[in-house]
């Protein structure tokens, strides 16, 4: 048996999350789909991180197992050849095992990259619906800079937790937190060991809080510190929302792709 990584990007608008559910459209579904009319056998998939409805991926990792041989070229073309649109295989590599050691997409991961792209106008942009998350108030920029340097470092992130959770821990290393505007556009870049089930979207949302002036930059310390999920700002619209990259040990040789979240920045 071989182990295949491959390396999936997908638009997650029409999607109802990446695993898998009854109603067959998920990212999983179409995917595992997809591999069973190229292989022509039923091929379970593993992922480093599920993504909810409507949010996207630059590069999610997944693995299965199969006795088949196949050029890794062949695996790319042909799973894609079955697959909607807004899915497709960016790269495929068979992974050898270590001594003591198997490569898993999610186990073998140390650290993920989201972004958060976020259109910041007065008035919305229709080229921009579910791809960009939309505020159309003025967001300082500096203030949530401000804020988010108490994210960075090991932290309960219980404030940011989604009830749904199924966490063992709250306990999360940040390891950074940028923001960057470009003009209308304001992206923000959390890297971190491992998100707690909308953890991204309940920060952004505090720290929009603070670009907007409705609170201080030392209040998004003192959520973190209450634990209390009532004290942080409600949920963010998943829209603008990217897994970006999923970080691995190199002696695994993976052929990561440095994505943007859109093509112009």
């Amino acid at each position: 048996m071989k182990r295949i990584a491959l390396g999936v990007q997908y638009d997650g608008t029409a999607f109802n999350g990446y695993q898998k559910q009854p109603d067959r459209n998920t990212v999983q579904d179409r995917l595992e789909i997809a591999l069973e009319k190229f292989a022509r056998v039923e091929l379970g998939t593993t992922c480093a991180g599920r993504t909810d409805t409507g949010v996207h991926a630059l590069e999610q990792v997944v693995h299965f197992d199969t006795d088949l041989s196949r050029s890794m070229q062949s695996w790319v073309r042909g799973v894609n050849a079955f697959l909607p649109d807004a899915i497709a295989v960016r790269w495929a590599t068979e992974v050898p095992e270590h001594p003591g050691q198997e490569f898993h997409a999610r186990f073998a991961a140390f650290a993920r990259t989201y972004h958060y792209v976020l259109y910041n106008n007065p008035i919305r942009s229709p080229l921009l619906v579910g791809r960009a998350g939309w505020v159309f108030r003025p967001l300082d920029v500096d203030l949530m800079r401000a804020a988010a340097q108490c994210l960075v470092g090991t932290h309960d992130f219980s404030a940011f937790r989604s009830s749904q959770c199924q966490a063992k821990s709250p306990v999360k290393q940040m390891h950074a937190v940028h923001i960057e505007r470009h003009g209308e556009v304001v992206v923000f870049t959390l890297r971190a060991s491992a998100f707690l089930h909308h953890m991204v979207r309940n920060l952004i949302g505090s720290l929009i809080y603070v670009g907007q002036g409705r609170h201080s930059p030392a209040w998004l310390q003192d959520v973190l510190e209450g634990r209390d999920r009532n004290d942080a700002a409600p949920t963010f619209m998943p829209d603008g929302l990217y897994l970006a990259k999923i970080d691995y040990d190199p002696k695994w040789g993976l052929p990561h792709e440095a994505a943007r979240p859109l093509p112009w920045f």
